[in-house]
């Protein structure tokens, strides 16, 4: 968060109102930065107007890396470095190999997954704790912060139309 910048405060006690308000706010051209939750809110994400994540894509493409990958290594060690005849079975049984393939997808697959979420979300060691705007948005509040830089209305306009939507509280923050 840049230094300077102040923000209004709706705090709402149920979701259902939050996503309703959350609709009713933007249809009246008040830009919402963020909504800060407790627990996940169905229908939040589309209510903000967020685009659907890539993850699925990431995925996909770590999972068919793994595949490749376990596929490649058995074929590699069975059939080429250490080939043995078991059973009169083929030097390279795909069969057997499913097993080990499908359990390189799902290694690959979800390793690949959190390090993108990570990377995405900026999460990790390497990045600052984020700035908290109100505590309770961990405990049973919901939280929805609008900078006032990014919109045309006044402090006043913008407290008028959280209270008319539901919010419970309005609070004003300024970073220094």
């Amino acid at each position: 968060m840049e230094k300077g910048k102040n923000f209004v405060l709706g705090i709402f006690e149920d979701e259902d109102v939050l996503v309703h308000g959350v609709e009713q706010i933007r249809t009246e051209g008040v830009k919402i930065q963020e909504v800060f939750t407790p627990f996940p809110v169905h229908g939040l994400d589309a209510a903000l107007g967020y685009k659907p994540s890539n993850l699925p894509i990431a995925a996909f493409l770590f999972g068919m890396t793994g595949t490749c990958l376990g596929l490649t290594m058995m074929i590699a060690m069975m059939g080429y470095d250490w080939p043995m005849n078991i059973g009169g079975k083929p030097y390279v049984p795909l069969p057997d190999f499913i097993p080990i393939t499908f359990e390189t997808t799902v290694l690959l697959a979800s390793l690949g997954m959190v390090g993108t979420f990570m990377a995405i979300c900026g999460l990790g060691p390497w990045n600052n704790k984020p700035f908290m705007f109100d505590p309770r948005s961990t405990d049973d509040k919901f939280v929805m912060v609008i900078d006032l830089a990014k919109n045309k209305l006044n402090n006043q306009q913008i407290e008028m139309i959280l209270k008319n939507h539901g919010a419970q509280e309005v609070n004003f923050k300024s970073l220094n």
